[in-house]
């Protein structure tokens, strides 16, 4: 029986195809190189989009694109704030060595680090969290980022998320609010929304 794998797999063994694509925001095209077997392949992802567009973010700050896929969120971050400090990690192998490659192509400088949710940054405090969260791993591992990501943070740091309001995204902001005793959304478009909560 074929083995069955997602864009959550440490070591994806599907056979890796590559595709170049431009993504055009903020009045600039940007070229991505995207692999098979991580999330997005072949073309941006519109929540991912939504998450760059929206998030609120400041110069000079540390700012950790957390489950980076391939470093479309981070990259574009960087690019239209370019005095932040950014780090990237994902479990994916394979879209770490993507993230590093699109870094050195668009011309960014990021620590990218390897390994599952908050473990690659134990001795870290981040200003700003951005995570479009993984819903297809399950909601143990979404979960333990909102419950988790208050230890990562600096004080009145912040963290966003975007996801679909009804495909889990309601359940995610809820469990926010929970933890941080705040939330804001930032935006509202097509069943997509930008959450924000504040390290208090």
């Amino acid at each position: 029986m074929r083995k069955v794998e997602h864009y959550y797999s440490e070591e994806p063994e599907s056979f890796l195809k590559a595709k170049e694509i431009d993504v055009f925001f903020d009045g600039f095209f940007y070229r991505f190189k995207t692999p098979s077997g991580v999330f997005s392949y072949g073309k941006p992802d519109k929540a991912s989009m939504e998450l760059v567009k929206y998030s609120l973010i400041s110069e000079n700050e540390r700012v950790l694109d957390l489950g980076c896929g391939y470093g479309l969120i981070g990259v574009l971050v960087k690019k239209i704030n370019p005095g932040i400090k950014l780090y990237m990690s994902d479990i994916n192998k394979r879209a770490l060595k993507f993230a590093k490659e699109n870094s050195l192509k668009n011309n960014i400088v990021s620590e990218i680090k390897s390994g599952n949710l908050f473990d690659p940054w134990k001795e870290y405090k981040f200003d700003n969290i951005l995570c479009n969260p993984p819903f297809a791993a399950g909601k143990k591992i979404w979960a333990e980022i909102v419950e988790e990501s208050p230890k990562y943070l600096s004080e009145n740091g912040k963290i966003h998320f975007v996801a679909y309001h009804n495909k889990g995204g309601e359940t995610l902001s809820k469990l926010m609010k929970e933890t941080f005793g705040n939330l804001v959304t930032l935006s509202k478009n097509g069943g997509i929304r930008v959450y924000l909560s504040y390290n208090e």
